[in-house]
């Protein structure tokens, strides 16, 4: 168990202010918290997710990612969605939180080990960031099974479910602008094939080892870019034989990932941007 979760929760009674700093890696924006260095109710961080991540009466954001220590002292990542719910891997979020450790002074050197609730994955700063830069990190080994037909929302799509730390489903489109995102992403939820819900690739094949993605997150609708399912992506795009360089280039709503290496063991690089800092009061 991680140090940040034993740590008493604060006089509920009292005024107490948290600091955060807000990122974004290609437009998925976090809330960052430090429970190294300041208390933090981890037993509420599904409340504080929700509520904080409002983009009318919060701060705004796709989750709540938590930079916390293990008993060994590795750094680790806790994250939870906008709606509150746990999840176990994000990409771009751990690229943030590398570039967050950092600010926060927690690593001096260009490349760090994250712990995460899908093992631990290595990330390596690139060039001077104090906050902000590219940064690529290891996802582990990526998996895709072959397509297969999935009844949803009145419907029959092609997809491949796949995995990078968290359960995808890959469907490619004609046009990914005209796809329809919310409903069929939010039709998936529901379904037996996933008790868990899942995150869905809705990917278009643009030619030179380039593709398109929007994502339907679980536990966040639409958001701008998602890293995992990039690699998946990009993976399920090669198995199609839509990709065949050593690098997959992912063109998101926020910006553009690239994906590389030909799987399982996949890398993605991309931006992570700092884009403010401040305190807010925890709820009582």
């Amino acid at each position: 168990m991680d140090k940040s979760v034993r740590q008493q929760a604060p006089d509920r009674m009292q005024s107490v202010k948290i600091a955060f700093t807000k990122m974004e890696g290609c437009g998925n924006d976090y809330i960052f918290v430090n429970a190294i260095t300041q208390p933090l109710p981890i037993d509420r961080a599904g409340d504080l997710a929700k509520i904080w991540s409002d983009r009318h009466f919060g701060i705004g954001a796709d989750g709540l990612i938590v930079l916390a220590r293990d008993d060994d002292d590795a750094l680790r990542m806790l994250m939870w969605n906008a709606d509150g719910s746990r999840g176990a891997m994000c990409g771009n979020g751990l690229r943030c939180l590398a570039r967050f450790a950092e600010a926060q002074g927690h690593t001096t050197g260009t490349t760090l080990v994250i712990m995460t609730d899908s093992g631990p994955r290595e990330i390596e700063l690139m060039g001077p960031g104090s906050g902000s830069g590219d940064v690529m990190t290891q996802m582990g080994d990526v998996t895709c099974m072959p397509q297969r037909m999935i009844e949803v929302a009145g419907g029959c799509y092609e997809f491949i479910c796949g995995d990078a730390g968290n359960p995808h489903a890959v469907t490619f489109v004609a046009d990914v602008e005209t796809a329809e995102v919310e409903r069929i992403g939010a039709a998936m939820q529901s379904l037996e094939a996933f008790p868990d819900g899942v995150n869905v690739e809705f990917v278009q094949a643009l030619g030179g080892d380039r593709i398109k993605q929007r994502t339907f997150e679980r536990g966040s609708c639409e958001t701008l870019a998602c890293g995992t399912g990039a690699a998946v992506a990009a993976l399920a795009a090669r198995q199609l034989g839509n990709i065949r360089g050593r690098v997959a280039y992912v063109d998101l709503r926020g910006g553009t990932l690239s994906v590389i290496g030909e799987g399982p063991s996949l890398a993605i690089e991309g931006p992570a941007r700092s884009v403010f800092s401040g305190e807010i009061e925890l709820p009582r």
